[in-house]
């Protein structure tokens, strides 16, 4: 096989040696092998150089005007395996595979063993290789669906980052704390401190060891996630759309055995909607599902759910500010965040710093104007004052029906305002003017 291979490829340079060797024999430079379809291959000597060809060294093949042709068996052998050696290789090579195929099939469960054995082999490896190499340890199997991690690691990040360099984060859940909500801000690893999380359920259950100083670990029957932006356009399918579809499987199929990561829901939409989804899909896991949950957000309002939800627990990725910059810090610590940084990552990203400070101001214009409406509607007198009013609306639908008119100038212009409030195209902050603006007036 492997001379017709040869010849395929080499054959023209064999013909061209034996060609330069015909010459150098005979004296004869212009001594030509050539080729065609009727007579394959030939040695060509002109009639002016007969006289030169050595007795008995060629046979007479052809005689033309002004030459003869001739040939030798060394010629025809060559001719034989050039020409043949495309068909015979493939001959051949059907023939060596029907063997090897036969051989095969009178050992096939002894490969089956040895090929398995050797794949057994091959995984728990390089299992042991990456354990020892990057110092993971042998988790512990609960019973008793505690999760304990003593400074868990994403076993890639670190690998990027060196071993020294990533900051380890301990995690902690069991049955009367199972869900974690997650604050701080963007870049901080709230993502990687989720994502580390899986990946060390998923090796622990395929018989690693994993990134961590210590650890024990419930067997879990499935892991959910949502983690990321994407969408299904061609389906007609949003990035808000696929967000709640992705949520909505996690909902329907967890068990008390799962584990659920959930990245910034409810983001997709308007503030208070994503904030009122987002808490909705918490009590709902709290209530119904049952399952281990990391849920990271932005919606610091959300926070406040630790004082009604048993089994919910806050912690922050800390952060600091220094000279008006802000340093990730990457170590996860308990309570929550107090703000996001967003505009301290937009000056990372490099933005424009007249853009920069137009944001600051704006935001701070915001957050005070929230802070007025949230003290004036906090304030004793106001409350009374609603609940008097409140009386009086009760009252009257008991005698009765509610009055047709109000007598009170300012009371009739906040009516007639609410009426002509169109709240579903307001954003936040007007829907929050608005009622600034109504009170001040009442």
């Amino acid at each position: 096989l492997d001379q017709y291979l040869e010849a395929m490829k080499n054959g023209k340079q064999w013909l061209a040696k034996m060609e330069a060797d015909e010459r150098q024999a005979t004296g004869i430079n212009s001594l030509k092998i050539r080729y065609n379809r009727n007579f394959g291959y030939y040695i060509e000597v002109t009639k002016a150089a007969l006289d030169k060809v050595p007795e008995d060294r060629y046979e007479r093949k052809q005689t033309l005007t002004n030459a003869e042709r001739f040939t030798t068996p060394k010629l025809k052998e060559l001719e034989t395996t050039i020409l043949n050696a495309e068909e015979c290789s493939q001959q051949l090579e059907y023939e060596l595979f029907v063997e090897v195929r036969d051989e095969v099939k009178a050992n096939t469960e002894r490969l089956q063993k040895l090929a398995k054995a050797i794949a057994e082999i091959d995984i728990m490896q390089s299992f042991a290789e990456v354990s020892e190499r990057y110092q993971y340890v042998r988790p512990k199997i609960s019973d008793t669906q505690t999760l304990n991690i003593k400074n868990g690691r994403h076993p890639v990040v670190e690998k990027v980052l060196q071993h020294d360099q990533y900051i380890a984060n301990d995690i902690y859940l069991n049955q009367s704390e199972q869900i974690l909500l997650i604050t701080g801000p963007n870049m901080s690893g709230k993502s990687t401190y989720m994502r580390q999380l899986a990946l060390s359920a998923i090796m622990m259950q395929m018989g690693c060891y994993i990134a961590a100083d210590e650890a024990e670990m419930p067997i879990f029957d499935q892991i959910f996630t949502r983690i990321g932006a994407s969408d299904n356009l061609i389906s007609g399918q949003s990035t808000f759309m696929v967000e709640m579809m992705e949520a909505n499987h996690a909902l329907q199929k967890a068990t008390p055995n799962s584990l659920i990561l959930f990245d910034e829901l409810g983001r997709g939409t308007a503030t208070y909607d994503g904030m009122a989804l987002a808490q909705s899909i918490i009590e709902y896991i709290h209530t119904h599902v049952h399952a281990k949950t990391l849920f990271s957000t932005h919606y610091h309002e959300l926070t406040m759910l630790d004082q009604t939800l048993e089994h919910l627990n806050n912690v922050h990725v800390e952060a600091m500010e220094k000279d008006g910059d802000i340093i990730f810090m990457h170590k996860i610590q308990p309570g929550p965040a107090d703000k996001s940084y967003g505009i301290h990552v937009a000056k990372i990203a490099g933005l424009p710093e007249e853009l920069l400070n137009r944001a600051q101001l704006l935001l701070e214009e915001f957050e005070g104007q929230e802070t007025s409406v949230l003290s004036s509607t906090s304030h004793p007198q106001v409350v009374n004052d609603l609940e008097e009013k409140e009386n009086n609306t009760i009252n009257e639908e008991v005698n009765g029906q509610l009055s047709l008119f109000v007598e009170n100038k300012e009371e009739q212009e906040v009516i007639t305002s609410l009426r002509r409030a169109n709240l579903m195209t307001m954003t936040p902050l007007e829907a929050m003017n608005l009622l600034a603006e109504l009170q001040q007036k009442l």
